[in-house]
Order: C-alpha cells, then sequence, then structure tokens
C-alpha cells in the first residue's frame, strides 16, 4: 500500500488539508505532519538551535495529525530525522487557501515544504485553490474540487516518478474548473501598502495581480478557469544569462586583480 504524507502552511486545523488527506485516502495510507499554527508566506523557513514543539493531535474528522510548531519545511525535515515513519511514496502539500503562482511560490509555505520533500529525495505536489475573498468560515467542502484534482495528479506522480530536484505546482481555479493545462510561472504584481501606528508596521494590501494575458502561464490559466499545472525545479541559475554573464570576463578581471 502506498503511503502518502500530507502537509500544508494554513496550519493543521485548516480546512484544506482536511480535504486532501480525506481525498489521499483513495490512493493509500495518509500521514498528517503540519504546522501547529498558521504558517503562511514563511517561505522555506529552516529553524535552527530553537526549541520546536511536536505533538499528536486530532483533526476535526477524528483523522490523527503530527502537529509541529514550526515551518512547513520543517514539517518534511523532522520527518525526515525520524518524528514520524519515513519515508513516504509521495508529498502533498495543500490544499492553500489562495492561489500559489508566479514568484508566490518564494514565499509560499505550501510550495517550499513541496521542495523540502525533494530535497529528502521523495516526490512532491503543491496544491493551492483561488479563493474570491479570505472567508474565516470556509469549509472542508469548498476544497474537494482542488483535493480531488490532486488525487489525480499524485497517482500519476506515483506511477511515473519526478526528476531529482523537481515538483509539480498545482494551482485551482474558485469555482467551476474547465480542465486542466500545464504551465510556466507567470508574472506577479504586488500592490503591498504599509499599515502604520506610531511605531507598529503591518504589510497589507490586496491580493496580487499579475500579467493575465499571457498565454501558457499559470496566470492566464487559473484566470481562464483552468487548472494550472506546472514544474518547478530547485536549481535556480539563470542559465539565459550565463553566457552574457561569461561576456563580462569577470574571471579574468579578477585574476588580475
Amino acid at each position: 500500500m502506498a503511503y502518502i504524507m500530507v502537509t500544508n502552511d494554513d496550519g493543521y486545523d485548516s480546512p484544506g488539508i482536511l480535504a486532501l488527506a480525506q481525498a489521499m485516502r483513495e490512493l493509500g495510507e495518509v500521514q498528517v505532519v503540519a504546522p501547529a499554527k498558521n504558517q503562511s508566506a514563511v517561505g522555506h523557513k529552516k529553524t535552527l538551535f530553537q526549541d520546536i514543539e511536536v505533538h499528536e493531535k486530532e483533526m476535526a474528522d477524528g483523522t490523527k495529525a503530527v502537529t509541529v510548531s514550526a515551518s512547513p519545511a520543517d514539517c518534511i525535515a523532522m520527518a525526515a530525522m525520524g518524528i514520524t515513519k519515513w519515508p513516504p511514496n509521495v508529498v502533498v502539500s495543500g490544499v492553500n487557501r489562495g492561489a500559489n503562482m508566479g514568484q508566490d511560490i518564494t514565499y509560499s509555505g505550501t510550495v517550499t515544504a513541496a521542495l523540502e520533500a525533494t530535497i529528502q529525495g521523495i516526490p512532491a505536489v503543491a496544491v493551492s485553490q483561488r479563493v474570491r475573498e479570505y472567508d474565516p468560515n470556509d469549509s472542508v467542502d469548498d476544497y474537494r474540487t482542488a483535493a480531488a484534482i490532486a488525487v489525480k495528479v499524485v497517482k500519476k506522480v506515483m506511477r511515473k516518478g519526478l526528476p531529482p530536484f523537481t515538483i509539480l505546482n498545482l494551482n485551482v481555479p474558485y469555482g467551476d474548473v474547465k480542465g486542466l493545462r500545464l504551465t510556466r510561472q507567470g508574472v506577479r504584481i504586488y500592490n503591498d501598502e504599509l499599515e502604520v501606528k506610531g511605531n507598529i508596521y503591518r504589510i497589507v494590501g490586496p491580493e496580487p495581480g499579475g500579467l493575465i494575458d499571457e498565454e501558457g502561464t499559470d496566470l492566464w490559466a487559473v484566470h481562464n478557469g483552468y487548472a494550472s499545472l506546472t514544474p518547478i525545479h530547485l536549481d535556480l541559475t539563470a542559465h539565459q544569462f550565463f553566457a552574457e554573464l561569461a561576456a563580462w570576463d569577470l574571471q579574468a578581471a579578477h585574476s588580475e586583480a
């Protein structure tokens, strides 16, 4: 029987991870290892030389979850170090409350948990769903469509595998889904602002926009009602710029200094 590890960045008690865990049971044994509280937008944070609490708690349907008082990436790294059964056949992260497209992936705890899994040698899929607006009373049912699409993707990943240091980033639109499109990362446009009260600052702002007219991108697909599936690689080398950078002749300049 397949063994599937489920994590997220919204916290173990969020409806999105419950929908995902329930859906993944179709494919095998499910183990939830997730943050004890919301860890949205923490990026690939690694908690070093600090106390981390690990507990076993129950989710809303009675599912046992290992909770970790640290980042989503920490959840996966600590699972690999022995806080629960390891290795899984696949790690699935989500369903995130809100899309993770374009540059979002550098901030997203959902995506970086999947990246941590591939660092640990495990294929992984990140799953996010666009929301019309933030709703603290959203329910498991709001995420069932995204979870069902994730089952189909994960089933194929378990059969085919993924290249080293490569994950799949799945984004699902709000409402009806026309189908699935293979996409590349688009370009987000952020409109963050500072809210100031004395010497207290908060970063606030609306949901980021982006270049939605560029067909073939994740932003285009989700804006047009399609689920978007983007392969993401951990190698951040700007290969297309490499030749131009070499023409700067910095190596020779350095050797002459």
